[in-house]
């Protein structure tokens, strides 16, 4: 049974989508400026489990085509080469997760020294059986990223509630991971 993930977001700088007006904090990391928080825009996507009460709290879950075409203007899906900067600056993938994580919302430990916020918000699989396909609320973070393995596939990053680590791997389009956006 997934639990209930609370989440109150602290300071920050931030970002009015011009499309539907919601608001999105932002940190700057390194050289890079992030949206702290996933993207919730309802031009696309699903909410976990279709619940805004999830939405509300971990933004929308998109197919990568969809992830490709919902970046507002002056943003876009961050590349790999974006994702690793942002682990290396964060003390690299074997500790990164840890650091990038919500104090809360996970089982333990996260850390949030950059402020960026991450959160356990599952995925949903490439092929919905009657319960809809969605996984790992509560357990795994998992965002795309840019880079497309082939026809296919394309990778995404993702951490779990039980490992300080940021793990990169191939991921069907179809499926439906979280959206993070870099300034461009």
């Amino acid at each position: 049974m997934a639990r209930k993930i609370n989440h109150k977001r602290k300071g920050g700088t931030k970002f009015t989508d011009p499309r539907d007006g919601k608001q999105y904090k932002t940190v700057k990391i390194g050289e890079q400026v992030w949206m702290a928080e996933n993207l919730n825009w309802e031009g696309a996507g699903i909410w976990y489990n279709n619940s805004p009460l999830f939405g509300n709290v971990l933004g929308r879950l998109y197919t990568w085509k969809e992830a490709m075409k919902v970046a507002p203007p002056g943003w876009h899906l961050p590349t790999d080469e974006e994702w690793q900067q942002l682990i290396d600056f964060a003390g690299g993938n074997d500790i990164a997760g840890e650091k990038l994580k919500a104090k809360d919302g996970w089982e333990g430990n996260g850390t949030d020294d950059f402020g960026f916020s991450a959160l356990p918000g599952g995925y949903r699989e490439r092929y919905q059986d009657r319960y809809g396909g969605f996984s790992e609320i509560g357990d795994g973070g998992y965002w795309w990223s840019a880079k497309e393995r082939d026809s296919k596939f394309a990778y995404n990053w993702y951490m779990f509630s039980d490992s300080a680590k940021v793990y990169r791997h191939d991921y069907y389009k179809e499926g439906s991971d979280g959206v993070r956006l870099i300034k461009d």
